[in-house]
């Protein structure tokens, strides 16, 4: 029993669910900055993100599986159907079943955003799939990190905010990007692990596309512009909030060093850390948003 559980987590990825947490957590924050919080969709919006993450990384899992980009004895994480720990069929049903709990926890947002967010939850499950399957998957065409960009940061961000307070905000949507951007460096790594069997298996990852030494310059990039795009917030909020970003920054750099200077398994517990940082980041600037607004 113990193994099973833990073969499916594996498969989930939990190290990286703090990507589409981050999101729903930080627009909470702003929702309680402006006096809009609403505990009910911000929940609802919560669990809708995490199965629709699940939901896309099953895929993902099974579809590579189909495509032989995973191999047995991979240096990343271990997939359960590559190494026959999962069959395929059983593993497409779970995703499917997956897929129609996240429906049916998207369906209870309609009261608090109207009819309008039935096609956007169609489109998300779309990119669930779309990332990995299909005539044209985004991740083997050097889309992945835009869609994630997306999928990861302007939609939850914004869609979770608008949930709560009816209306769209700029700080919301600057927050978004700042999020998208930092959700795309946990894709950098886990692809800047993988660059030789993706570049062997035609999955033109933009690792695989632009090197491994432009892909760690935007690594970094990436963290230092997101904090930037807030700086209408940190030139407005109490002195002290500036701790926040500049522990993000120490963290972020820490991490982009041991990304630069690793290689093979080793990258894999950075995987985690860069989604840590990230939630880091999104809970402490809520509680001082929760500080500010009491």
């Amino acid at each position: 029993m113990k193994r099973t559980i833990k073969i499916w987590i594996e498969c989930a990825r939990l190290r990286t669910l703090p990507v589409s947490v981050a999101g729903v957590i930080m627009a909470s924050g702003i929702a309680v900055l402006y006096h809009r919080f609403e505990w009910l969709p911000a929940l609802l919006c919560f669990a809708f993100a995490v199965l629709a993450q699940v939901v896309s990384n099953f895929a993902n899992e099974y579809y590579d599986f189909r495509r032989g980009t995973d191999k047995k004895g991979r240096v990343g994480p271990r997939r359960g159907v590559t190494e026959g720990d999962i069959t395929p069929g059983l593993l497409l049903r779970v995703t499917i079943g997956t897929l129609a709990v996240a429906c049916a926890v998207g369906c209870g947002l309609i009261p608090f955003g109207g009819w309008w967010l039935i096609p956007v939850g169609i489109l998300i499950a779309v990119f669930a799939f779309a990332y990995s399957a299909g005539p044209y998957p985004l991740s083997y065409h050097g889309l992945g990190d835009v869609a994630v960009l997306v999928f990861f940061g302007l939609v939850p961000v914004n869609l979770t905010f608008y949930l709560q307070a009816g209306y769209f905000a700029p700080l919301a949507i600057l927050a978004s990007v700042t999020i998208g951007l930092m959700g795309v460096n946990v894709l950098l790594v886990n692809n800047y692990r993988d660059v030789d069997d993706d570049r062997e298996a035609h999955k033109r990852t933009t690792v695989v596309i632009f090197g491994r030494k432009v892909a760690s310059a935007a690594y970094l990039i990436n963290g230092y512009v997101g904090i930037s795009l807030l700086a209408p917030l940190w030139f407005a909020a109490p002195l002290w909030v500036l701790a926040v970003p500049a522990l993000y920054l120490v963290l972020h750099t820490v991490t982009w060093n041991r990304l630069t200077h690793s290689d093979g398994a080793a990258l894999n517990p950075l995987l985690g850390a860069t989604a840590r940082n990230m939630l880091i980041f999104a809970v402490l600037l809520t509680a001082c948003f929760g500080i500010i607004a009491a």
